[in-house]
């Protein structure tokens, strides 16, 4: 009879061999089935994110951001097995960036997991790469409607190398800076939203504003086509989020609980805060959209601190992370950034103000409700350098985040076929199109002999014809007088 390794003893570099030993009797099996459902939770964000922008987008544009979400989940998986575990999560790291000790998962197995002793390592990776793609699809949102989907592809590749596995080695590996430093992420305020949220306004940015015949100053401004869409991709996300943050222990604890509970109550507050407000900004009227968006930015106001608030302070965070993602949407006609599905405002803002929120509420005790973490706290501690550590966190993240995606898309601009954005004719048609050659809603018969690619000549009649089902009718501004020019 074969002999289990005792917990915490890895005996290799996979955790022992498994022809010879039991590799599952060290490790807790209500432990290992929580953090596997978890990271299945968090897969299902992915489409969700894909639908909610799908539905925020014009017509024409909607089947090009379900294909991102899908393809981000491809992408990003493969890179996460490639190297991107490794260079996130490699346990001979530096306080910057890990090594290829993990290249295509090698020597990943049995062994504890860097999170938790309590679950495996190949769990731990299945988790964290979930996270990854929830980052991926995020960011791509900056260029709605107007990048070109296969130069999109290699840039989300390069990004997720190079701006998402150093930030998040810096927060959750033992051996990252920010780690060592104290600054407190539960579930990813910095990793995921912040770096998302920055990096979407400058692709936004860098690709430029869409094309809008009517509107001549400002940004342009479209109805989403399908608020349907946009109510069902918050449902799978407020859904999924339960194993976003309540996964985040990597273990099936009190913490676990506790911290859905907080993402629950922060989503249903910052709902209602962004509603009412709304509601004196917006003539009146109990938007839905509105409501939606409230509950996204709850959402991503309690994830670094759902594991480290007291429950009662999950109120003041989704209310006041709300209201600031509510005005933060402003700040994109004083920046002149036509960002569409306005991720800075929600991820960028959201991420921030929740990093620097649990700073000031972060408690001792909850974080002890998983039975080993212990922290200092925040100011309700009376431990008031926790807040300087979390502004060192945000403060390294913008500058990563904005001025290395800055590098990547210019450098992809000066590369012919690599040219970030769709010509004129090709956006006029929609990236549907003009790109994938399938269409959301087919509501008419339509023959299209082959996809129209950015580097040929194109024959304006022929996009135009192709068009046909996706020009004006789901376009508004807002302005009555200019949506009745657009009717006519």
């Amino acid at each position: 009879m074969s002999t289990a390794l005792p917990s915490g003893i890895t005996g290799t570099g996979t955790g022992g061999n498994s022809l010879e030993v039991d590799l599952n009797e060290q490790f807790d099996k209500a432990d290992m089935a929580w953090v596997a459902v978890s990271g299945a939770l968090v897969w299902i964000m992915v489409p969700g994110i894909g639908l909610l922008y799908s539905g925020l987008a014009r017509k024409k544009h909607a089947l090009s951001l379900l294909w991102a979400s899908m393809m981000v989940a491809c992408l990003v998986s493969f890179q996460w097995f490639f190297w991107g575990y490794s260079l996130a999560f490699a346990s001979d790291a530096s306080c910057f960036l890990g090594t290829m000790k993990n290249f295509s998962l090698k020597e990943v197995l049995g062994a504890p997991s860097p999170s938790s002793t309590l679950i495996p390592e190949i769990d731990f990776v299945f988790f964290q790469g979930m996270f990854a793609c929830v980052t991926g699809i995020l960011m791509l949102g900056g260029a709605a409607e107007r990048a070109r989907l296969g130069p999109m592809m290699v840039f989300l590749f390069c990004w997720i190398t190079i701006v998402y596995c150093p930030i998040a080695e810096w927060t959750w590996n033992a051996n990252g800076w920010l780690y060592t430093l104290g600054a407190l992420d539960f579930a990813g305020g910095g990793p995921v939203h912040q770096t998302s949220g920055y990096g979407a306004l400058v692709y936004a940015l860098i690709c430029g504003k869409r094309k809008d015949p009517i509107t001549q100053r400002g940004l342009p401004k479209y109805r989403p086509h399908s608020v349907t869409s946009v109510v069902l991709g918050t449902v799978f996300l407020w859904f999924g989020w339960f194993g976003f943050n309540g996964g985040s222990t990597g273990n099936a604890t009190i913490r676990s609980y506790y911290a859905n509970v907080n993402t629950n109550l922060a989503a249903a507050c910052g709902g209602l805060a962004w509603m009412f407000v709304d509601y004196f900004r917006c003539g009146k009227k109990w938007t839905t959209v509105g409501m939606c968006s409230g509950a996204i930015a709850g959402l991503v106001g309690i994830t670094p601190g759902a594991g480290f608030v007291p429950v009662y302070f999950a109120v003041p965070i989704g209310v006041v992370t709300a209201v600031a993602c509510n005005f933060g949407v402003d700040l994109k006609e004083l920046l002149h950034i036509d960002d569409g599905m306005d991720v800075f405002a929600l991820h960028g803002i959201g991420g921030f103000v929740g990093s620097v929120l649990t700073g000031l509420f972060a408690a001792d005790y909850v974080a002890a409700t998983d039975g080993a973490t212990v922290i200092n706290g925040g100011w309700i501690n009376h431990f008031y350098k926790q807040l300087g550590y979390q502004l060192a966190a945000c403060t390294s993240i913008f500058l990563w985040s904005t001025i290395v995606t800055a590098i990547l898309l210019l450098t992809f601009n000066r590369i012919p076929f690599l040219k970030i954005r769709l010509d004129e004719e090709e956006e006029e048609a929609g990236t549907d199109a003009a790109q994938i050659g399938e269409f959301t809603y087919q509501e008419s018969e339509m023959y299209i002999t082959e996809p129209i690619r950015s580097t040929q000549e194109h024959d304006p009649e022929t996009i135009k014809a192709a068009d046909t089902s996706s020009q004006t009718p789901d376009i508004g501004s807002g302005d009555e007088a200019n949506d009745e020019k657009r009717e006519k």
